[in-house]
């Protein structure tokens, strides 16, 4: 990987770290949480695998910016404005209840343009990673990782989708739509968060989509998508994210092959 090959290693040093800190503090009897301003869930786990992913880009990289979602942006100081995006545990609510579908999702930008992304989910004991141009991979490290593929089905019949919670759907004024895709498929779940991308890229199920994320919660997931042959976008079939931390984003991931199918049952509101 000779374009993004040192900035992909690093996302696997940061990783690592990331999974020590993370996975020692996984169903821990003295964990802390607490409620953010927004009302979400954030546990002393978040915090500190944050504050460690912090301290090495700032020991490796200290030209490049940095967006976290626990505390905030560190503008990049290097003339070439490559910026860091991470969330240190997408997933918490699974990770405060004991259920091991967690991850620390770390990308890098380029004029905000997601071109590389590295998912560490050490509780299944599998990693995910992708650079622009140079494939994407997954294994339990970097050391014993494989190819991978988004599949070949091209049939919404025939499709297994995953979604975000029917909530998300339903304040988006898309429930129905959703609903009715869900009877047109062949088969379709609600695994959440960063799981259901990557089971989308290994070729397990054939369609992602959520209504509303953050840019941390989605940065890190599109150049393993894309590069896995697949194709994200938003609702409205522009590139996805922004890179913009305050706006709000949407997803739509598949194989490709059944995007252009998705975005015309959800792209517009239909309930008032």
């Amino acid at each position: 990987m000779p374009g993004y090959a040192d900035d992909i290693a690093l996302a696997h040093l940061l990783a690592d770290a990331a999974d020590a800190v993370s996975t020692a503090r996984f169903r821990a009897l003295d964990l802390r949480v607490e409620a953010k301003p927004d009302l979400t869930p954030v546990s002393d786990a978040d915090t500190a695998v944050e504050r460690e992913i912090r301290a090495l880009l700032a020991a490796h990289r200290p030209g490049d910016g940095l967006l976290g979602e626990e505390y905030g942006e560190e503008p990049a100081s290097g003339p070439d404005g490559r910026r860091w995006v991470v969330d240190p545990i997408d997933g918490t609510k699974n990770f405060i209840r004991g259920v091991p579908v967690w991850a620390t999702l770390i990308a890098l930008l380029e004029s905000d343009r997601p071109v590389a992304g590295l998912v560490s989910a050490p509780a299944l004991g599998r990693r995910w990673w992708g650079a622009l141009g140079e494939g994407a991979y997954a294994g339990p490290d970097a050391a014993g990782g494989a190819p991978i593929r988004v599949s070949a089905v091209r049939d919404l019949a025939d499709a297994s989708i995953c979604y975000s919670s029917l909530t998300g759907w339903e304040s988006t004024g898309r429930l129905d739509a959703m609903l009715q895709l869900m009877r047109d498929t062949w088969r379709s779940r609600a695994y959440g968060d960063f799981y259901g991308y990557m089971l989308l890229a290994e070729g397990a199920l054939d369609v992602m989509v959520e209504p509303e994320l953050s840019l941390w919660d989605v940065a890190a997931l599109v150049p393993i998508v894309t590069e896995a042959g697949g194709t994200f976008t938003d609702l409205a079939g522009r590139p996805a994210p922004s890179g913009d931390a305050g706006t709000e984003n949407s997803a739509v991931a598949s194989n490709g092959a059944l995007h252009a199918d998705i975005l015309s049952r959800l792209g517009q509101p239909t309930e008032h």
